[in-house]
Order: structure tokens, then sequence, then C-alpha cells
């Protein structure tokens, strides 16, 4: 097991906040209360439920500020609990396990996740964006769920989370994205740009399906809004908004193929 120094866990404890679990099975539970105590000693779990019914009358009761949620219940899904509760303001942090389409609806949601069996680092990050991100973001949770319901069809939103707020956006409205560093500019067909602190390559290996290209190491494409390519200066895509986007000499050939299509 990874052993998390001190420092690492004195970052968490800034102030106390209640949890409770909502697993159906008992020793998922029993594991996850003692990985908090020994690493998020400022988390209190205050209580325990194994199904929707059981988790509902759970939370007419307390108010925790997480709610660690296994999205397969032995009378339902999370999901239904969530519908039980639209107000809910605890942070959602999920449990499941390790099905790939699953992990790729998170992503799409941008939703904290924690893949079974738990590891400790991954709880403590869970914990630390739980801290300054108190508060369920409802949009976030619809994209989830969508995307969880419906595995064979490509989801159509894009939840995207800056520093101040939560954005979800349409998949076929963003024009491009634009690598800054580690983070990703967002740009779109609006003329708004949002600026997310993820780096662009977790987000090239998610739009791949829906038509976008990285035609540069700092640029990734929606080729719905590509209007048509220059060949003077090195090669560049012209877009639908204006914009002028420079073109690799490795990635040319693969973009003259899709144009031609």
């Amino acid at each position: 097991m990874i052993r998390l120094s001190a420092y690492m866990v004195a970052l968490v404890c800034g102030f106390n906040m209640k949890a409770i679990i909502i697993e159906d099975m008992p020793q998922a539970i029993a594991a996850l209360q003692a990985d908090l105590a020994t690493y998020c000693p400022d988390v209190s779990v205050i209580g325990t439920a194994f199904s929707v019914v059981s988790a509902a009358k759970l939370l007419r009761q307390v108010k925790p500020d997480i709610i660690f949620l296994d999205i397969l219940l032995g009378d339902g899904t999370g999901f239904d609990l969530l519908e039980i509760f639209p107000g809910l303001e605890a942070r959602i942090i999920f449990c499941t396990a390790s099905e790939e389409f699953a992990l790729r609806a998170f992503r799409y949601a941008a939703v904290d996740y924690l893949l079974k069996p738990i590891e400790p680092e991954q709880l403590h990050v869970a914990v630390q964006r739980a801290k300054v991100q108190i508060g369920s973001n409802r949009e976030s949770l619809n994209v989830l769920r969508e995307a969880i319901s419906q595995p064979e069809i490509l989801p159509t939103r894009l939840s995207l989370h800056t520093q101040e707020r939560i954005i979800v956006t349409e998949i076929d409205q963003i024009v491009r994205c634009e690598a800054d560093g580690n983070n990703t500019r967002f740009v779109l067909a609006s003329g708004e740009k949002i600026f997310v602190t993820k780096t662009l390559k977790q987000f090239d290996q998610l739009l791949e399906r829906h038509q976008f290209v990285r035609v540069h190491q700092t640029h990734l494409v929606n080729f719905r809004h590509v209007k048509g390519f220059e060949k003077k200066d090195g090669g560049y895509l012209l877009l639908k908004n204006g914009d002028m986007i420079p073109v690799s000499v490795r990635k040319k050939m693969e973009v003259m193929e899709m144009l031609e299509k």
C-alpha cells in the first residue's frame, strides 16, 4: 500500500468535513473508512448506507459535505438517489469498477471518481478537490448519467472545469482547443474562450471520435469548423470563424486526406 508523507496528510487538515459512504459491499465500506481515518483525518464518516432506500433515509437525517457514492446499488443506482434529492449540496465522489465505458463517461463529465480498489493517493487527491469545490454540479452529473446510461451513443456534451466555475458545452460548438503549458484554452463558435487546467493531450484522446484532429503540437481542431487549407507559409487551416491554425509537416498528409473526404 502507498504511504503518504506527514506533509501530504497535513495538506487536507484545514477543516473538518462530514462524509457518508453509500456502497452495497460491507468490505468496501470498511476499507474506505479505514483509509479515510489514516490518510484524510479531517474527514469524519457520519453514516453509511448500502442501498438507495437506506441512503435516502440517511440523507433525511444528516447533511454531509462529501458523499462517496457507488453507481450500482442493490435496489437501483446512485443516480436514482440524486433524483430523490435534486437540491443536494454535497460534493459527490463516485466509486466505480474498471469498465472502460464508465471511465470514459467520467472524463466527459469531469466528475470526481475513485477506481476500485481505491488507492490512498487517489483518495487524497479527490478529498483535496472536494475541500475547495463544495457543492455538486447538476449539469456535470447529468452529462455523466447520460453517458453511462447510453454507452453505445457518443456523448454530445462536455463538462469543462475552470478555476472559477464549471461549464457544460455542446461538443459540436467547440471550434478548437489550444495548449497553454499544462492548460488548455477552448474556443467556442460563439466566440467565448474557456481556460481549463488540464493538458491538451487529455482532450485529444477524449475528442478524437468527434472529428477533432491534433494538427499541431499546440492545436486540436474540430473539422466541422474547417473552411479550407492554405498551402502558403508552410500550410495552415482556415476556420469558419476566421482563425488560422498552423499544420505541422507530419500532419499535413492526414489533414489533406480528411479534407478530400
